[in-house]
Order: structure tokens, then sequence, then C-alpha cells
């Protein structure tokens, strides 16, 4: 696992829970250093053991924790960066959701060796849009939960996202997205320069 994943879930835990909680996490889960550094990359199992150990010392589902970090991935005044680039797909939720599908190749101008899916997207009806993609790590389709419905409200619109159930394709994983209105709010502000 590329360790800019792994230091994002370390930055969510002492950002929203405190640096306590943190090192409680990596006693209990025998990380050593308890630091990522975010250009390493990490085995698979290093990850899924410290998500595993967050949700059980927070009870919280790991499906919960997951989105949660997405949400903060979006939201959060410490990752204002993500939160920019994402922003840079679309003036509104709809172009947003469409440039999803170049998401992949962007990423990897910025950081060549990281692994982002690469999303099919689909508009069903100009309200309603699926993403699907090859699922390569165990619990994806919650991050991007939390990172698309913390998009939604930053451009200020009201939208249903749901896990769609494509069992019966192997290794396919899919959201759908409803927007119910796409000026339910004002949205957060965005410049191209100089802005956060």
């Amino acid at each position: 696992m590329h360790g800019l994943i792994n230091r994002s879930i370390q930055n969510f835990v002492q950002d929203v829970y405190g640096e306590p909680v943190w090192a409680e996490v990596t006693a209990a889960a025998a990380l050593e250093p308890r630091t990522f550094e975010a250009m390493l990359t990490y085995d698979d199992d290093v990850t899924s053991r410290v998500i595993d150990v967050t949700s059980a010392r927070l009870k919280k589902p790991r499906s919960d924790f997951l989105e949660d970090l997405g949400t903060y991935l979006v939201s959060h005044p410490n990752m204002w960066r993500i939160r920019r680039l994402l922003r840079f797909g679309g003036a509104d939720l709809e172009e947003f959701l469409e440039s999803l599908g170049d998401l992949a190749d962007r990423s990897r101008l910025a950081i060549p060796d990281l692994e982002v899916p690469a999303f099919k997207v689909e508009t069903v009806d100009g309200t309603r849009y699926t993403l699907e993609w090859e699922a390569t790590v165990d619990g994806f389709e919650h991050v991007l939960l939390g990172c698309l419905r913390g998009m939604a409200d930053d451009y200020g619109a009201l939208a249903m996202v749901e896990c769609l159930d494509v069992s019966d394709r192997p290794g396919v994983r899919a959201v759908e997205i409803m927007l119910l209105s796409t000026s339910y709010a004002a949205g957060n502000s965005f410049m191209l320069a100089g802005d956060r």
C-alpha cells in the first residue's frame, strides 16, 4: 500500500480522535515505527491491521470508519490539497462526477506509483450516475462513499450515494449517485488560484 494512503489514515486518527488514540492504535497494531512515511510502500496487511485495530478501538464497524475517512479526506482543513485537486474536476457536481473517469490518469501525473482505480462513469438519466471499477483494495467503496458525500456538500448539492450490489460480477465494485438538487445549499468557495 502506498504510504500516502497509510499517512492519510494516521492523519485522520490524529486530527479527529487525537494523538493518544493514535498511540493506542500503533501499540495494539505492533506498528514500528509509529508513523507512516508518505513516499514509502507498505505491505497491505499492515494497512488492514491498522484499520481493524482503529475500528475496534473506536467501536465502529470497519465500513463506517472507512466512510468517515473518505469524508475527512475532502472536508478537513488539513486535507485542503486533496479537496483542491478534486475541485479542478468541475465547476459543479455533475462536471465533477463526469471527470472521475479521468482521475486515474490525472493522479499518475502527480504521483506515478499511486494506484487510483480507473472509474467507468455512466449517466443514467441526467440525475443518476454510476461509478464502476475493478476492486483491488478491500473496503475502498466505503472510502469513496464518504468522499462523494463530502464533495456533494462542498458543491452545495443534495445527493444520495449508495453502494450497488454487483455480486454477480466478481471483482467489480459500484456506487450510484442520485442528484436530488444541484443547488440545495451554498457551496464552499473555490478559485483556481490562491484559494483553499
